[in-house]
């Protein structure tokens, strides 16, 4: 079986055959070419093994786990670093007892009907569930595992990232050197400046454990007080994941609404779940509030920002800039989409967790809940439905 390490995460491609999906089960035992030993006048009945489905090649240390139960289990296993075809993972669904997916395999109501009543448990190598019908998996008390602390430090440390992208003008300035404009490029006091992270009051639209994460980066910096909104605005959170609530250096205060985020803050973080509530909350309304020398950074889900409206502030200089790690209907990001238009916004293509050591984890932990939903064991971490 094919698998994928880190020297082949960067090395090799995907494969280009046909064998796509491999099955691995026990080999049976041969019978005794004695027929007159008594051991053989007894008639052994095989019992069908448990069926396992997974839809990515994983790294080592996930994959031994697997290969480990080949003697219990009958895996099927999709064989490329690309995405599993629909009517792949639709086929060999069945009579599977537990599918490990990955986001971009959709886990509704045509996939739990073709895999049939014996399944148990979904295990979804993502933190984000949008992908999964999570009714439907209630309905049929189907378990779901995910991965929501694995990524925590990766996607923290793309947030300052992106947010001394948007500010200090990145994609602008490297797009003008790729271009070959910087001989043409006369210095002068106000070249491709922009504003700081110093002194800056930093706005989170939600504020877990990635969002306080990216204020424990960002306390260094020197930032002057933070604001938060959840959703129960004006209602200190409750958990504090990295013991900077308790005792703080600098304000660290609930807002009251989404327009005092908007307009008291320099930059705004959104970091909150992707619901029918969230959906398009920073719209137009939102970014007219905002201060002109404003960044904002989505690190959540697309849909969260209504991209249109982005566009639109950007267009008039009522923000400054933007830095979006997700962003509506990616990947179908074509060349000429209004938002690559744009040189004050940086967008790079759902980069959060993409860390070696973040991807490995999240494998691992995606084993161990599958063969845990398997058992009726506790999941690393499981969805309450």
């Amino acid at each position: 079986m094919q698998r994928l390490s880190q020297l082949t995460l960067h090395l090799s491609q995907a494969p280009t055959g046909n064998s796509l999906a491999t099955t691995q089960s026990s080999k049976p035992t041969p019978p005794s070419a004695d027929h007159n030993d008594p051991a053989n006048t007894n008639t052994t009945l095989t019992m069908a093994k448990t069926k396992i489905v997974v839809t990515r090649q994983l790294f080592d240390e996930a994959q031994s786990l697997l290969d480990a139960q080949v003697g219990e289990l009958e895996l099927v296993q999709w064989q490329s670093a690309k995405p599993c075809d629909r009517s792949w993972l639709l086929e060999n669904a069945q009579g599977a007892t537990g599918i490990l997916v990955m986001l971009t395999d959709k886990v509704d109501e045509e996939l739990l009907t073709a895999a049939g009543d014996q399944l148990k448990a979904i295990a979804s190598f993502s933190v984000g569930t949008d992908h999964v019908d999570r009714a439907a998996l209630k309905k049929r008390n189907i378990r779901l595992g995910y991965t929501p602390t694995c990524l925590t430090d990766a996607v923290a440390d793309l947030t300052v990232m992106l947010i001394l992208m948007a500010q200090r003008r990145g994609g602008e300035s490297i797009a003008a050197v790729v271009k070959g404009d910087w001989p043409q490029m006369a210095w002068h006091p106000l070249l491709m400046t922009g504003p700081q992270i110093r002194g800056t009051t930093v706005g989170f639209l939600g504020f877990g454990r990635i969002a306080q994460a990216s204020l424990h980066r960002l306390l260094p910096f020197g930032i002057k007080r933070v604001l938060y909104l959840t959703s129960k605005p004006g209602q200190p959170v409750k958990e504090d994941h990295f013991g900077l609530l308790k005792d703080p250096s600098i304000p660290i205060e609930p807002a009251t609404s989404a327009d005092q985020l908007a307009s008291e803050s320099d930059i705004v973080i959104v970091g909150c779940a992707l619901t029918p509530s969230t959906k398009h909350i920073i719209s137009t309304d939102f970014f007219s509030k905002m201060k002109k020398l404003a960044v904002i950074v989505n690190i959540a889900r697309g849909p969260v920002i209504d991209t249109e409206a982005l566009v639109k502030a950007l267009d008039e200089g009522q923000i400054f800039g933007a830095g979006l790690d997700v962003i509506e209907n990616e990947p179908n990001i074509q060349a000429d989409h209004p938002i690559l238009k744009q040189p004050r916004c940086v967008l790079v293509p759902h980069i959060g967790s993409a860390t070696i050591e973040t991807r490995q984890q999240m494998a691992t932990e995606s084993v161990k809940n599958l063969l845990a939903g398997l058992t009726g064991e506790a999941m690393v971490n499981e969805l309450d439905l």
